[in-house]
């Protein structure tokens, strides 16, 4: 589903990303862990082709992203660490304009927007202009967004922070769902027990290098990820 091919990301002296390599599988619910400056971010946001790199390729569904980026994108769902939504929209204008993008039928849009608003229980603030949302529901309604077009490949940045538990709990099952159709995540997070209950695998970053990846018994052993990841972070 995606590949990550000796990726390296310079900004001015520093390696943000060097050398980094993964490969994440359709059906895998793969985690990406570091502590801040790490890399995860940059990481990211090259996959989903909103930050030029120096070095390397990535691929999704075997489409390069340098060669047919747009086809790469059509793929891809991507919801950032603080979503920057249209203040100015109300929230069921703003789903509706990213399903225009996507080019999503009145039929699937509909039925897709109704279902995952009951989910997270935002049918009734969907006529709100979303400058008067609350965090969490702007979450939700990036969330929302996020699964319109089907993506095959979703990729978040921190995407529990936020949330009501109940509003992680739906979000985990969507993840799930996707995973068991043919799709995959890849996520970053600082919640390691959330990681290590959720992920199929999981990569460690640190000062831009790749330093663990694998499945989760791979990576932790006996240990808990916490234990794991903090040993790594204190080589």
């Amino acid at each position: 589903m995606l590949y990550i091919e000796h990726l390296t990301k310079t900004y001015g002296d520093k390696k943000a990303v060097d050398d980094l390599s993964l490969h994440i599988a359709p059906g895998e619910i793969y985690g990406f862990i570091g502590h801040n400056g790490a890399g995860k971010t940059t990481t990211l946001k090259a996959v989903v082709g909103i930050l030029a790199y120096d070095t390397g390729g990535i691929t999704v569904g075997g489409i390069s992203q340098k060669r047919d980026p747009l086809a790469c994108k059509k793929q891809i769902a991507y919801i950032p660490d603080n979503p920057d939504l249209y203040d100015f929209m109300s929230g069921i204008k703003y789903l509706n304009f990213i399903a225009d993008v996507f080019g999503v039928s009145a039929e699937d849009r509909t039925a897709r927007i109704r279902k995952y608003a009951d989910l997270f229980e935002l049918t009734g603030d969907l006529a709100q202009p979303i400058s008067a949302y609350s965090h969490g529901m702007k979450q939700k309604l990036a969330i929302i967004a996020a699964w319109l077009h089907a993506p095959r490949l979703v990729i978040m940045d921190e995407p529990f922070v936020g949330l009501d538990p109940k509003a992680a709990h739906i979000l985990k099952g969507m993840m799930r769902e996707l995973c068991d159709e043919g799709g995959a995540i890849f996520f970053s997070t600082h919640v390691l027990e959330v990681a290590e209950k959720l992920c199929d695998k999981v990569a460690i970053i640190k000062g831009g290098k790749l330093i663990r990846s694998g499945t989760m018994e791979e990576v932790k052993g006996d240990d808990s990820l916490e234990e794991v990841f903090l040993e790594l972070e204190g080589e």
